[in-house]
């Protein structure tokens, strides 16, 4: 991957500190030496940290930040304080175009409040969402949106968040019609609130966009791999996602519990590592870390806030690929489309 766009770091935000953060950077700089950094945070603090990562050197340019946002603070206070934040200051980068994205693992809410000020929607978007990409069975993970970022959505928005989805699989997964579907309690035509029935006779005339519509997908096949994009409203996305993850850490745990049982369990945990580490791997949420506020006329990427380097590292790849192919037009042109189809 090549990129020469300048990529802002909060390096003030998330559960494990700038080391963490600085050594995310460091491992997504050693695997794509294009890449650039502003690295935005307490200064002092910044350089002693760069000390432990000489790969650094020559690629990075530090902007001083004076204060962070803690992952308690209200978004109302967040923003009172936007312009003296690493947060604040990455996000306005972006806004001054200084950068072409901001990636930060601090408090969703406050991140995406202040994105959203900032950056403002692309036009034809009423609100933005929150996409991140799940593990499958199929050759790829699946765009799953919305995430958290709206608790209620009408058609209109499922529909938005469709097109936005499609739009972030085609560049993500080289495919020319990714397929689209949405989250449902069954795949019947009459399942479902008005909303999502709505959505999803409003999809079926847009034959027009760059998408395939699959109707609708229940919970129980997420991870199948038979999709590309699965939308939902916030509220149950983040239900899902969280459902999601507690499960992936249900199984590792149960798995370790399982071969530490006995002697004979133990010698099968060490015939079986490789196939059990592919798994724990697959199922890490790590290397699948990176959100994506879609729907902004800009870039902003989250990592997770407990995240570890590598996936920092990780998001950092997702922000660098989101620039790459210039993912903000490929959404604004496609809701262009849709909107010019619908009048």
């Amino acid at each position: 991957m090549s990129t020469n766009a300048l990529i802002a770091i909060d390096a003030m935000g998330g559960d494990e500190g700038l080391s963490v953060m600085l050594a995310g950077v460091a491992k997504a700089r050693h695997r794509f030496e294009t890449l650039r950094f502003l690295l935005v945070g307490d200064e002092p603090a910044i350089r002693a940290g760069l000390k432990d990562h000489p790969i650094l050197d020559g690629s990075i340019e530090i902007i001083h930040a004076p204060d962070m946002v803690t992952a308690s603070e209200k978004p109302s206070q967040a923003i009172r304080r936007a312009k003296t934040t690493s947060m604040g200051i990455a996000i306005d980068l972006v806004k001054q175009g200084r950068a072409g994205v901001a990636v930060s693992s601090g408090n969703t809410g406050a991140l995406m409040t202040m994105a959203k000020i900032a950056l403002r929607t692309l036009p034809g978007i009423d609100r933005p969402a929150l996409a991140a990409l799940l593990p499958t069975l199929g050759k790829n993970d699946v765009v799953m949106l919305d995430l958290g970022a709206n608790t209620e959505c009408d058609a209109r928005n499922l529909v938005q968040f469709a097109v936005m989805g499609a739009a972030y699989a085609r560049t993500t997964f080289d495919l020319a019609a990714p397929r689209v579907a949405l989250l449902n309690i069954g795949t019947e035509d009459l399942k479902g609130t008005d909303s999502i029935r709505d959505a999803a006779a409003m999809l079926k005339k847009a034959t027009h966009l760059p998408l395939v519509f699959a109707g609708f997908v229940e919970g129980n096949r997420l991870s199948q791999g038979d999709l590309d994009v699965i939308v939902c409203d916030g509220f149950t996305g983040n239900i899902a996602l969280k459902t999601a993850e507690g499960t992936a850490k249900f199984v590792g745990d149960l798995l370790k519990r399982a071969f530490r049982s006995s002697f004979r369990s133990k010698v099968g945990f060490l015939i079986s590592r490789p196939a059990t580490q592919l798994l724990r791997d697959h199922l890490d949420p790590n290397n699948h870390n990176g959100g994506v506020f879609l729907g902004l006329n800009g870039l902003v990427v989250k990592s997770h806030g407990g995240a570890n380097a590598i996936g920092v590292a990780h998001a950092i790849e997702v922000a660098a690929k989101m620039v790459r192919d210039d993912l903000t037009r490929r959404i604004s042109d496609d809701l262009r489309h849709f909107e010019d189809q619908a009048a």
